[in-house]
């Protein structure tokens, strides 16, 4: 077998006593940064969709709060593993949005979420647990 030796490959000794200085290299920066204009209107739009998530997560979380009677039959629909009832049990509440139920042993997850000019912009996450 023919192996190639060049000086690339060879290793490279040097003195113990020479000192090699380092210099990094000054790269130069501008002082003032620009950015864009901000327009806010989805932004203050998210806010006004996420106020009203949030209002109708009251309005579920009071009635579970209030009612033991509506609260028995979440869990007795949940532990039966019927998404549907549960969601319709809620959704009897008056809320409006997308309630996407989870539950387990431990509790209950309510994913709420809503659209701006078509887009997914507010998401709210609610964990009760009840085990």
């Amino acid at each position: 077998m023919f192996y190639y030796r060049s000086s690339y490959h060879r290793p490279v000794y040097y003195p113990t006593n020479v000192y090699f200085p380092v210099y990094t290299p000054i790269i130069p920066r501008r002082l003032v940064r620009v950015y864009p204009e901000v327009d806010a209107t989805l932004f203050t739009e998210s806010a006004e969709s996420m106020q009203q998530l949030m209002k109708e997560a009251s309005i579920i979380l009071q009635k579970l709060a209030e009612s033991k009677e509506f609260a028995s039959e979440v869990m007795s629909a949940a532990q039966e593993g019927n998404k549907e009832k549960v969601a319709q049990l809620l959704e009897s509440t008056g809320v409006h949005s997308g309630v996407e139920v989870g539950f387990n042993p431990d509790g209950i997850n309510l994913n709420m979420t809503s659209e701006v000019e078509g887009k997914d912009c507010c998401h709210l996450t609610i964990t009760l647990r009840w085990g």
